[in-house]
């Protein structure tokens, strides 16, 4: 089964992502990263050739002809995808395709509409006997993986 991740506090979603992707890669774990519009995948692309600046994360579009082999995976507006390692999702709700994956990360910002959607997803998850696990950014320096 499935299991889900919150990382609660994020002052940066975008860039807790690519922290995150970074850290799933070193250990192996192909990422999918999907996102709710077209220019939060765009903002995505462009932050991940440049974050974190001492090192690279190979990624590219769920469309491109090269996705079965890159770690990290950007998608927006698909439910195909190269592989079911892990889920990033960038979405204000629960994606229909989440159960696919062998785990789920939910980052959730500092506002308060997010935090709001994000007891909703929370509750969505635990109500179906999804294992959960929460890591509250504010009391760490790096997220964990």
């Amino acid at each position: 089964m499935t299991k889900v991740d919150f990382y609660t506090g994020s002052k940066d979603k975008l860039r807790t992502a690519c922290q995150l992707s970074h850290k799933a890669m070193q250990n192996g774990v192909r990422t999918v990263i999907s996102t709710h519009d077209i220019a939060t995948a765009e903002a995505l692309d462009k932050l991940l050739w440049h974050y974190p600046a001492t090192a690279f994360i190979p990624h590219c579009r769920s469309d491109a002809d090269e996705a079965e082999k890159t770690p990290v995976v950007l998608s927006h507006g698909s439910d195909r995808f190269p592989h079911h390692d892990l889920l990033i999702s960038l979405h204000s709700e629960c994606v229909p395709f989440f159960s696919r994956f062998e785990r789920v990360i939910e980052i959730i910002g500092e506002d308060a509409e997010d935090s709001r959607l994000g007891r909703e997803r929370f509750k969505f998850y635990r109500d179906r006997g999804y294992e959960l696990r929460h890591i509250d950014l504010a009391n760490t320096d790096q997220p964990h993986n």
